[in-house]
C-alpha cells in the first residue's frame, strides 16, 4: 500500500501541487483505505490514471456540447443541487463539469425540455458501478469533479411531452451561485485562521509571518486540504449508507 501513496505523491507534485495539500491527501486516501480494507488500486484504479484525476479535476468531455444556447457556471456543494434542478427547469442541460467545477450547460433554441439531476460522492474505481445502478431509472452521467459524479435524466421521462418549455425564461444574469453556508464555512475558517496568524506572530516576533504572499497562499492551500478531508469524510459516511442497505 505504501508503495502506491509514495508514486502518487510523487505524480501530484511532479503535477505542481503543493507539498502540504499532497501530504493531507495522501493522508485523507489512507485514512479512507483503513476504513474500507481494500487495495488502493482497486479502490483508486493506477496511480498515474489517478493522480490525473486529481490534478484536472475534471474528466474531458465525451462529445462536442449540443448546439444552441450555451452557458456556464458554478456554485458551491452546498447549493449545487438545489441549483442544477432549478435550472433544469429552465431547460438547461448540463453537457460536462470542467476542470474547475463549473457546469457547461446548453439550451435547446426550440421547446427546450425540462432536466433533473442528482450528485453521488463515488471513488473512482466505483463510478462505472454505480453508473450502472441508476441508468435503469434514466439516469446517465453528466461530469466529474473530484468524488462529485453527477448525473441527469430528462423530465419527458416521468411527464412525457408536459417536459416541454414552450417560452423558457432568459438565461440567469449570474454565474457564481455560493451560498449562505459557504460563506459561513469561509467565515468560521477565518475567524480560526487569523488569531492563530496573530499569536503566531507575537511568539515569534522575527519572523516573516503575517498578511504577505506566503500566508495568502497558506491560507488558500489550507482551505484547498479542508475542502478535501470534508469530501473524503462524506465519501466515507455515504459508503457505509450503502452498506448498510446491502447496495
Amino acid at each position: 500500500m505504501s508503495g502506491y501513496f509514495e508514486d502518487l505523491a510523487a505524480r501530484l507534485r511532479a503535477a505542481g501541487v503543493p507539498e502540504q495539500r499532497v501530504a493531507a491527501t495522501v493522508d485523507d486516501l489512507r485514512a479512507y483505505l483503513g476504513d474500507s480494507g481494500t487495495d488502493p488500486e482497486e479502490e483508486f484504479g493506477p496511480a498515474a490514471e489517478f493522480a490525473g484525476m486529481l490534478t484536472t479535476g475534471a474528466e474531458p468531455p465525451a462529445a462536442e456540447p449540443a448546439p444552441g444556447e450555451r452557458w456556464v457556471w458554478t456554485a458551491d456543494i452546498f447549493a449545487d443541487r438545489r441549483r442544477l434542478n432549478e435550472f433544469g427547469e429552465q431547460g438547461w442541460e448540463v453537457e460536462t463539469v470542467d476542470h474547475l467545477g463549473r457546469f457547461v450547460c446548453t439550451r435547446a433554441p426550440d421547446r427546450p425540455q425540462r432536466w433533473e439531476y442528482r450528485r453521488e460522492v463515488v471513488a473512482p474505481a466505483d463510478r462505472e458501478r454505480v453508473g450502472e445502478r441508476l441508468a435503469p431509472d434514466g439516469w446517465e452521467p453528466c461530469g466529474t469533479w473530484f468524488f462529485y459524479a453527477y448525473y441527469k435524466r430528462p423530465k419527458a421521462a416521468l411527464v412525457g411531452p408536459a417536459a416541454e418549455l414552450d417560452a423558457p425564461p432568459p438565461r440567469p444574469a449570474g454565474r457564481v451561485f455560493f451560498s449562505g453556508r459557504f460563506y459561513l464555512f469561509v467565515a468560521v475558517y477565518l475567524l480560526v485562521l487569523v488569531p492563530l496568524v496573530i499569536g503566531l506572530r507575537h511568539v515569534f516576533p522575527g519572523s516573516s509571518l503575517g498578511w504577505d504572499l506566503e500566508t495568502v497562499v497558506g491560507m488558500i492551500v489550507g482551505l484547498a486540504a479542508g475542502l478535501a478531508g470534508t469530501t473524503v469524510v462524506i465519501l466515507v459516511a455515504e459508503r457505509r449508507h450503502r452498506r448498510r442497505q446491502g447496495r
